[in-house]
């Protein structure tokens, strides 16, 4: 019986995982750079963490969660994002007391049950940050323009920020019974999901991608022009902050956030290589979060990127790392017996001075064992035969100039020592 993977997970092998490699190890220097340490939360936690947190009637709790009885009865959730456990954490273990300001980032996999489509798995891959501490519209600016310029870094131009407030609790509210007041008679038109949206949680209709219903939807009054004095100039700073670093972003008053927790400053970002399902991650500030979880009256504003969606950009886009980090420095022939524990100690010598060196284990032809030295893009081929030994010489190939130099062999050391010299020369 051949067992699979299931649906909506999938296996990320070589070349494609040196992609996500990239990804992963460019964000943590960046994300270092800007002053964030990585903090690690459990995989499974109580489900009450996210009904509270995420919202019992979006469609994350409503649909999309793994939900289990342990053994002893209690009920689990499988993460289906990180910014709740990571509260949780920030709560659980006082670490407002320690630093007045937190600033954490996270990698890992997150699950939500969904109809599987490109982009888009049960078991899927996110990185982002969080900031906790503070209410200054700086740290809106800030992790957008991180967001931003991360996207640069991996290679990933000119992608679009969308931008818009939702306001405080009070303006959410008020937003919400202005849009029930407007679309209740019409409610029987619009599809299934906004119907249900309407009565409990009317912002979400903004979101719906439904051709009829944004007929209806286009008509509302803007969300930007009810916010309270204080949220709208909350997000007259954060735009001044990102025209005074540069960063491009379209204000779009349809967009809203999938998650209860938001307020004031909501974004997204978007990429025209995705297709109709363009969107690479967002985020937003959620200063009521903490204080729901019976935590202090906490500031806090983070974002997530899908790391399956930055992949499969950047396998159209820079198809290169997938070949590049897979390269090998030096490759070294197994021609002849006498000398193959000498070429072992040279491999482990040339691997512990940091050179991706690798040896033949085979008694092949010459032919083949440079086929197998260009399936793993060795930059150089050590030639040390029964000619060679006789001659007292090696020879060094640059499989990319395609050029051979023979040397005079001395010992170990010196084959060591050249070859190392001819590697970081390349």
């Amino acid at each position: 019986m051949t067992i699979n993977a299931l649906r909506g997970t999938y296996d990320i092998c070589p070349p494609a995982s040196y992609i996500w490699e990239y990804v992963e190890q460019e964000a943590r220097r960046l994300f270092g750079q800007f002053g964030y340490g990585e903090i690690r939360t459990p995989i499974f936690e109580e489900t009450r963490l996210f009904t509270r947190s995420i919202g019992e009637n979006t469609d994350i709790v409503s649909k999309e969660m793994y939900t289990f009885a342990d053994r002893k009865g209690r009920s689990i959730t499988l993460r289906p994002e990180a910014t709740a456990p990571v509260v949780r954490a920030f709560l659980q273990h006082k670490l407002y007391s320690v630093s007045p300001l937190n600033k954490f980032f996270y990698i890992g996999p997150m699950f939500r049950y969904e109809r599987p489509q490109a982009g888009r798995n049960r078991q899927f891959y996110q990185l982002g940050t969080e900031i906790l501490g503070s209410n200054h519209p700086y740290y809106d600016a800030e992790s957008i323009a991180l967001a931003h310029q991360f996207l640069c870094v991996i290679g990933i131009n000119n992608p679009t920020v969308k931008i818009n407030s939702v306001g405080d609790l009070e303006s959410k509210k008020l937003f919400g019974k202005m849009i029930q007041t407007k679309l209740m008679p019409q409610q029987s038109l619009l599809c299934a999901d906004c119907q249900t949206r309407l009565e409990k949680n009317p912002l979400r209709v903004l979101d719906c991608k439904n051709p009829s219903c944004k007929e209806y939807i286009k008509d509302l009054p803007r969300l930007t022009d009810n916010l309270s004095p204080a949220s709208k100039e909350h997000f007259a700073q954060v735009l001044r902050f990102l025209d005074s670093m540069n960063i491009p972003y379209v204000i779009d008053n349809c967009l809203v956030r999938g998650l209860d927790y938001y307020t004031e400053t909501i974004f997204e970002i978007v990429h025209s290589n995705l297709g109709s399902q363009d969107a690479l991650g967002g985020g937003g500030r959620y200063n009521n979060l903490v204080e729901e979880m019976e935590g202090p009256s906490t500031g806090a504003v983070g974002f997530a990127f899908g790391i399956d969606r930055l992949v499969m950009v950047l396998e159209q886009l820079r198809p290169e790392l997938a070949t590049d980090r897979q390269q090998l420095d030096c490759y070294i022939l197994n021609l002849e017996p006498s000398v193959f524990t000498e070429h072992v100690a040279l491999v482990h010598k040339l691997r512990k001075t940091g050179i991706r060196a690798d040896i033949c284990t085979e008694e092949k032809s010459m032919k083949a064992q440079f086929r197998a030295a260009n399936k793993l893009n060795a930059r150089f081929v050590v030639i040390r035969g029964k000619e060679e030994i006789e001659k007292n010489i090696f020879s060094i190939k640059n499989m990319n100039e395609a050029n051979e130099e023979k040397i005079s062999y001395t010992d170990e050391n010196t084959l060591f020592e050249i070859l190392r010299e001819r590697i970081i020369k390349l």
